[in-house]
């Protein structure tokens, strides 16, 4: 009898619903490939639905959410809304919620036209960051005082917790390990100017001497971002706090290509889980049929070897790859001449092509 993957769906707003149907056809087709089911459950949650209804995310709705296996989501945020209601009311409950204590975000290169940097191959770029998840200055505790007058007060607090710093940096430990690539770990923080990053620089060490195979060095993130674009093959693994990690793998994401290949996993070992590609809603391309969906596709790719399905997983990648390598898709962004399904016929005439690994 055949595995079966319970999916909730969020297209969410903007551009989300033309590429995760894209993504969709593709999670079908590897499905169909590799002998296993994804039953996808699909939630309106978003823009459309607020403005016609008023709910953000339901509890009823959140508690049935909870019981899949996996959540694929588009995007979330619309400008006609007050900025942040529906980020926090969707995205921010998910992870918040669910405790999805990392985001892991992968940065490979695979064709070397995409890359902006000159004389950067493939082989430079395949590293992967640690972003712990559900701490930092997107805690949510913040305030103001006096708001709206000359005089107005806004404070928000950074909090960092021992088993919150611990468990993201174990997490990257036991990936540095598995990866077995270069087996080497780098912390990045800014404890020389932010004190209370020194929790995060003792932990290392400390978690670190029970990994004596793995290599470690240390970073501050202004010195990392100038790093990453020099030589990013120094990288292997890299963990780091939640701010700048979202910092660090934007920047990263244009080495690999641009948003349009950037994808990322909130994860939470064991639990339900959520992938989702980084670009935003993009609302000014909404509806014209030019987003690109491969970020959304490698967010399948993630969310298929997170829940075991590793064969399927790597024949997205090898097929993807390919495509990217022999040009005919030239770029990654709405320049690329292709619609947004078109995009994802090609990549499911590559799946097609590429022998699924066994």
């Amino acid at each position: 009898m055949s595995k079966t993957h319970h999916v909730a769906v969020i297209p969410g707003d903007g551009i989300g619903p033309e590429v995760v149907r894209e993504g969709v056809r593709v999670l079908e087709r590897v499905a169909s490939l590799h002998g296993f089911q994804a039953r996808l459950t699909r939630y309106p949650f978003g823009a459309e639905h607020y403005l016609k209804t008023g709910e953000i995310f339901p509890e009823s709705a959140f508690s049935e959410v909870r019981q899949h296996h996996a959540i694929l989501l588009g995007a979330i945020g619309d400008p006609r809304l007050e900025v942040g209601l529906l980020e926090f009311g969707i995205i921010a409950k998910m992870r918040f919620e669910l405790d999805l204590y990392v985001n892991l975000r992968p940065v490979r290169l695979y064709a070397e036209h995409l890359c902006p940097l000159k004389d950067t191959r493939p082989a430079d770029v395949d590293f992967i960051v640690v972003r712990e998840n559900t701490e930092d200055a997107y805690a949510g505790m913040r305030g103001f005082f006096k708001k709206g007058t000359p005089d107005e007060v806004a404070t928000q607090e950074i909090i960092f917790t021992r088993k919150g710093v611990e468990r993201a940096i174990r997490y990257a430990f036991d990936l540095a390990r598995k990866r077995a690539r270069g087996r080497k770990l780098t912390l990045i923080d800014k404890a020389n100017a932010v004190r209370a990053m020194d929790l995060w620089t003792r932990t290392f060490a400390e978690v670190g001497a029970e990994y004596p195979d793995i290599a470690r060095e240390h970073n501050y993130i202004d010195a990392a971002c100038m790093y990453v674009v020099r030589d990013p093959g120094q990288y292997d693994t890299v963990v780091t706090s939640n701010m700048f990690g979202d910092i660090f793998t934007d920047l990263a994401a244009m080495i690999q290509g641009g948003l349009g290949i950037a994808a990322s996993g909130n994860i939470h070992p064991g639990q339900v889980s959520l992938f989702e590609p980084i670009h935003g809603s993009a609302p000014r391309h909404a509806g014209r049929g030019v987003a690109n969906p491969i970020a959304t596709i490698m967010a399948v790719n993630m969310m298929l070897d997170d829940l075991g399905e590793s064969a399927a997983a790597t024949h997205i990648e090898d097929a993807v790859a390919g495509l990217l390598r022999s040009k005919k898709l030239p770029s990654l962004g709405t320049d690329s001449g292709f619609s947004t399904s078109q995009i994802g016929d090609l990549v499911l005439e590559a799946i097609d092509q590429v022998r699924a690994p066994a």
